[in-house]
């Protein structure tokens, strides 16, 4: 199944289900009981918008070894975790803003697990009973802030800096798929997921070690190498093999 978050004209926000480009709606909580309706919305008829509101975006530094490269950094030896605030959060179609403390902004084109259920001390052979499903994520972030705090909370957390979509993915075998990220159609990223070094199994494991996992949670599982700045009126693409593709513009943030 693919779950979607729209709005239909001046509805409010709700969940719903899409078949080819035909929407129905979704009666209850998608991580709890619900029911589907019948098809009732076209696709070009409403807007998209992040397909889970997050309680929490936990991200995962350095989890290719190209991109690790690319940036002159060392190898972790257990994953390299780091929280993005839920108001970064934007779905397909929508803009990221460029912040004026930077001057170098990046994308970061990745595989975003969504978390199906509770959980704290989750084991090896229980990680698929937690996971809802997949989607695509653009780890946004402001390189040179990065590199002056030393630390990736403000670098990584302004609004707009976490898109996700367009939709959720149940039914998707994560072990072997291909991501790509185009800049105004130049292909910028490409790789496989079987190329992270830290596998899903192994971050759920590692992340529920820390904090309780729970329904809704985000977990960005890091970005292959390719990462480059994107500038104003860029269009990003990012694009997962088997689940879709996330599109956003780019410009100035106005303050």
């Amino acid at each position: 199944m693919r779950l979607i978050r729209f709005q239909a004209k001046k509805e409010p926000p709700q969940y719903g289900w899409i078949n080819n480009d035909n929407i129905g709606r979704i009666d209850g909580s998608p991580f709890g009981e619900f029911q589907r309706s019948e098809t009732t919305f076209h696709l070009e008829s409403v807007q998209l918008l992040a397909p889970v509101l997050p309680g929490k975006i936990i991200c995962v530094g350095r989890n290719y070894a190209e991109h690790i490269k690319e940036t002159n950094a060392e190898i972790p030896t257990t994953p390299l975790l780091f929280l993005k605030p839920p108001s970064s959060v934007i779905g397909s179609l929508q803009t990221i803003f460029l912040p004026p403390q930077s001057q170098q902004v990046d994308h970061e084109a990745e595989l975003a697990v969504v978390i199906g259920k509770r959980g704290r001390w989750i084991q090896p052979d229980e990680v698929s009973s937690y996971i809802y499903g997949y989607t695509v994520g653009n780890d946004v972030t402001a390189r040179d802030l990065q590199r002056k705090d030393g630390q990736w909370t403000r670098s990584k957390g302004f609004d707009t800096f976490c898109p996700l979509g367009p939709w959720i993915e149940t039914e998707f075998n994560p072990s072997d798929a291909m991501i790509t990220c185009h800049v105004n159609d130049e292909l910028r990223q490409m790789a496989s997921t079987r190329d992270m070094i830290f596998h899903i199994d192994q971050l759920i494991v590692y992340a529920s070690s820390i904090m309780t996992l729970d329904p809704g949670d985000i977990i960005m599982t890091g970005t292959p190498a390719g990462i480059s700045p994107l500038r104003p009126g860029d269009v990003v693409e990012v694009a997962i093999e088997g689940i879709g593709k996330l599109r956003n513009t780019v410009a100035v943030e106005n303050h």
